[in-house]
């Protein structure tokens, strides 16, 4: 059950930050992995509001290849604030994942995971409810501070919040900029970037998450969630 207010939002995510759960270990062969993304209309601008249209959708890939996607449309339940994303999204994307008949062995999310105020963001959040071990990405940390990578693809930084690593830049390609990966649940920083780095081979964002984005704008275009 999701919170509904940011009180009880605030208090989730302190208890998600002190969880341990069982660490998670890839099975042998070829993983399963999705992708999800919503978006909202053309033209919204600033924080939005509880109620805005949003379109969500999930793909998964093994070996290079579509096996599974999702569309959904709904309603977001919250304007966007910095570091309670999930009132915002959180029904709307666990639903759309749980469309999906071929479930992944891991998530990509566009969130944070333990770069955040109380040290568990959105992709931590997401697999937690859902039961899926998650890797979050974003174009930019929320909090943690730290020198880009080098140029060549697959190098690494770290990302501090005061003396913790939380998250790393990881270049995915040579001359664009760099990805913030976080650890979401049940996974490190070096699975989660060892999984980006492996489902990017031609693009700067990993094509699980590239093709749920585009799966997401093909409906917002039909006004439709098939």
């Amino acid at each position: 059950m999701w919170p509904t207010d940011a009180e009880a939002l605030r208090l989730a995510q302190q208890e998600l930050a002190l969880a341990v759960p069982e660490p998670w270990t890839a099975a042998p062969g070829a993983l399963r992995v999705g992708g999800c993304w919503v978006c909202f209309p053309r033209g919204l601008s600033g924080p939005g509001s509880a109620d805005d249209p949003a379109w969500a959708a999930a793909v998964v890939m093994q070996d290079g290849r579509v096996v599974d996607k999702a569309v959904r449309p709904g309603v977001t339940g919250a304007p966007y604030r910095p570091g309670l994303l999930a009132l915002r999204l959180g029904p709307v994307l666990e639903r759309v994942v749980h469309e999906l008949s071929a479930a992944p062995d891991v998530l990509l999310v566009d969130a944070t995971g333990r770069d955040h105020p109380r040290g568990a963001g959105f992709a931590l959040h997401l697999g937690a409810e859902l039961g899926l071990p998650t890797v979050g990405i974003t174009h930019r940390p929320l909090l943690a501070e730290g020198e880009w990578p080098g140029d060549r693809r697959g190098e690494t930084s770290s990302l501090r919040v005061g003396d913790e690593v939380v998250a790393r830049w990881v270049r995915t390609q040579r001359g664009v900029r760099p990805l913030v990966v976080h650890a979401g649940w049940r996974l490190d920083l070096h699975q989660a970037v060892e999984l980006v780095i492996a489902t990017t081979a031609r693009r700067r964002t990993p094509e699980p998450l590239r093709l749920a984005r585009q799966l997401a704008r093909r409906a917002r275009a039909a006004g439709t969630g098939s």
